[in-house]
């Protein structure tokens, strides 16, 4: 499985955060449809099946990447030191 970068997998949520806001708040046939387009990209890019799934499973993968980014930048420091 190709992992999504950092940026890409927050572009995602959020716009999975503003369409599922903006469908709860006034749902119509075009929010509907912006919310499932969403949900199906997330699920694609966490190779999930749910909205919780993706969810859950995103956040996982952001952890590991910070936790990446973390240890590139320590490693630098120590080079540079």
């Amino acid at each position: 499985m190709l992992l999504p970068t950092e940026k890409e997998l927050r572009m995602v949520l959020a716009r999975f955060a503003d369409a599922r806001i903006r469908h709860d708040v006034r749902p119509t046939g075009r929010t509907s449809q912006d919310l499932e387009d969403a949900t199906y990209t997330l699920c694609v890019m966490t190779a999930t099946r749910t909205a919780d799934e993706a969810l859950a499973a995103a956040d996982a993968l952001l952890e590991r990447l910070c936790a990446a980014r973390q240890e590139g930048t320590q490693a630098d420091e120590a080079l540079a030191a």
